[in-house]
């Protein structure tokens, strides 16, 4: 989209000669102002150019350097953002809670290895001559012993089973999570983009203006000293001209800003800057689908939905406190001298154990209602989520109506600003203007066209985000050229690891 249109010429010059003045004795002051008068015009002209190339991003044939489009900017925001790359390591964390939770259902296994110098020291009372006869004696001897002991949960009031669905929940949830943060890059980055494109033509219209209001100011002087004007003439336009510095400056700062903000967002430094693109295609054309999609595929809604599951699983997991547990055991050892006079001595058991609870304090019951709580507090969430999404919805749609309609308005404002500045001069010409009027139909048109500017701004970061508002703002739905990154891979290559500390990237 060509954010906007070459403008035609602003103005022929602004010769503010009266023609009632007398030409014998203000001639060749008369043909220096018409040369200023073409090079003011001449400069308006300019601006208008270079505000059409600022804005589209157009270049000049056989140019060396390509312009960075928004849709690269938003690859390098997917692939650069730390945000972003944050969210998928907080992704990965989670996906560990799921090998976390299926260990209940495996083995634990465990050899216990022991031994060390004993020393024994007692009275045995034995029978010597038909009397028994206390004898003392004393020992000292190395025992050495190794021991496995095998445990395995046969039931525990579901609790194993729970916590499993409870992981795969808080997984999915955090998913969506991160298309969450996701679509909130993806849209600061179109957001940085497009800030950053808007000041540098509104940088560039306030730099000409400089320009222009320089040249009327150096003409309105030599006007006066000719005669032709009075000192408040040249005091307007000084005033005029200490005002667009200031503009000027402000929109400095305006574009040094939105170039870090576009570092930042992007991770890379702004080159030459193309056209950004609206993406109304992708998003639904009625209002009413719009709000439906909102409320139904939103990340926000849907991370909201898990959050409701993860309570429910926790309600149930905090009630198998109460169920009996039954777990199996099987242990061997084998010992070297483990007691006195006891050379070896090897040993194994299979026990099952059944432990019913009766009370415990009351801390399991205490659990339970806690549990519930929090069930209705993530619905609760659930709700607001949902009217959060509808609302962002309404909102998005109501700005990009408003974007496309002052965008018809203020092309229309400029058109007619550029008409009556030409007027105004052709008027000032023949005395019937005065330089104010010349220099507030100026400051006019560069209004309009800031105006203009920004609307054109506005459509495109509001196409976004209403994008972003039903849940479409993804690298897949842009269909754009880039790796996308699939949080599945991870989850299956960490879901059933029995061993291992290494993470799949090697760390």
């Amino acid at each position: 989209m060509c954010l906007i249109s070459s403008a035609s010429p602003v103005g022929r010059g602004a010769d503010l000669l009266s023609e009632g003045q007398s030409r014998g004795r203000c001639g060749e002051g008369e043909e220096r102002r018409r040369l200023m008068g073409v090079r003011v015009a001449g400069a308006w002209s300019w601006a208008a150019a270079s505000l059409a190339l600022a804005l589209a991003g157009v270049g000049l044939a056989g140019s060396e350097a390509a312009a960075d489009t928004l849709e690269w900017a938003l690859v390098q925001a997917y692939q650069n953002n730390p945000s972003l790359n944050a969210q998928r390591a907080a992704l990965r964390a989670t996906d560990e809670n799921v090998p976390q939770a299926l260990s209940g259902y495996r083995p634990k296994v465990s050899v216990t290895a022991q031994g060390g110098y004993n020393y024994t020291n007692a009275v045995q009372q034995l029978p010597v001559g038909g009397v028994v006869t206390n004898i003392p004696f004393a020992e000292t001897f190395l025992s050495r012993s190794v021991a496995a002991t095998g445990t395995y949960t046969l039931f525990n009031g579901f609790q194993t089973a729970n916590r499993t669905r409870q992981a795969e929940s808080q997984v999915d949830g955090a998913r969506e999570t991160l298309r969450v943060t996701e679509q909130q890059v993806l849209l600061d980055a179109a957001t940085a983009y497009m800030n950053l494109l808007r000041d540098q033509a509104i940088l560039d219209l306030n730099r000409r203006n400089v320009e222009v209001l320089t040249e009327q100011l150096k003409q309105t002087r030599d006007r006066f000293n000719v005669g032709e004007v009075t000192r408040t003439d040249v005091a307007q336009a000084e005033s005029r001209l200490a005002a667009g510095r200031s503009s000027l400056l402000g929109a400095q700062s305006n574009y040094v800003t939105s170039q870090a903000n576009y570092r930042r967002v992007i991770g890379v430094d702004p080159g030459r800057l193309a056209p950004g693109t609206p993406v109304d295609r992708l998003s639904p054309s009625v209002l009413a689908k719009a709000i439906s999609e909102g409320q139904t595929r939103s990340p926000s809604v849907l991370a909201a939905m898990y959050g409701v599951d993860v309570a429910v699983l926790a309600v149930k997991i905090s009630e198998g406190a109460l169920y009996p547990n039954l777990t199996l055991t099987a242990s061997a050892s084998q010992g070297s001298y483990p007691a006195f006079e006891v050379a070896k001595q090897t040993a194994a058991s299979v026990l099952g154990a059944l432990t019913v609870p009766i009370y415990q304090g009351g801390a399991e019951y205490s659990a339970i209602r806690q549990s519930k709580e929090t069930l209705g507090q993530q619905r609760l969430n659930l709700d607001i989520n949902r009217d959060q999404a509808r609302a962002t919805v309404v909102q998005s749609w109501g700005q990009l109506d408003a974007a496309k309609a002052q965008i018809e308005a203020t092309t229309a404002q400029v058109n007619a600003a550029e008409i009556a500045l030409n007027g105004v001069r052709e008027e000032a010409r023949v005395g019937q203007r005065t330089t104010l009027d010349v220099l507030n139909a100026q400051q006019e048109l560069v209004n309009a066209r800031v105006a203009l500017v920004t609307a054109q701004h506005d459509r495109v970061v509001a196409s976004y985000t209403l994008l972003a508002a039903v849940g479409g703002l993804s690298m897949p739905r842009l269909g754009l050229d880039v790796l996308i990154y699939d949080p599945q891979v991870h989850y299956q290559q960490v879901r059933d690891a029995w061993i291992g500390v290494r993470n799949p990237d090697g760390r």
